[in-house]
């Protein structure tokens, strides 16, 4: 087992969802398929990534749609690495994200926690 795929992201809608993780974070997006039943399977992950992508899968319930930005119990759930944290913190401020923190430059790296539109906490990391 060479990698984790993909992780499962409970978004409120599809679209939405895509727009921010392609336009705000600059993912690209890898699959939008619609199944047929109302569902669609809907991939994105960082630009040039080879790795693990999210599958951004719409809530179907209630009970799912209260997990929609609390999957990690308030914690950072989500790592970003990047190779340039200066110019990629300026261009997500630029499209809007929310950091909850200045930038903070410690022993791993440079690193400050976002939010993704529904609230899920993230960290933008650039490792020492």
């Amino acid at each position: 087992m060479p990698h984790i795929a993909l992780v499962t992201l409970v978004v409120r809608d599809y679209d939405e969802a895509r727009d921010f993780y392609t336009d705000a974070l600059g993912f690209e997006l890898v699959e939008d398929t619609d199944r047929g039943d109302g569902s669609r399977w809907v991939v994105v992950r960082p630009r040039g990534a080879r790795g693990t992508g999210l599958l951004l899968a719409r809530a179907k319930d209630e009970e799912q749609g209260a997990s929609v930005g609390a999957q990690t119990g308030g914690r950072v759930g989500f790592f970003l690495h990047t190779e340039d944290f200066a110019a990629d913190h300026a261009r997500m401020l630029a499209a809007g994200v929310r950091f909850l923190e200045e930038p903070r430059h410690e022993v791993y790296g440079s690193v400050a926690v976002f939010e993704d539109l529904y609230g899920n906490r993230w960290d933008l990391l650039q490792p020492a």
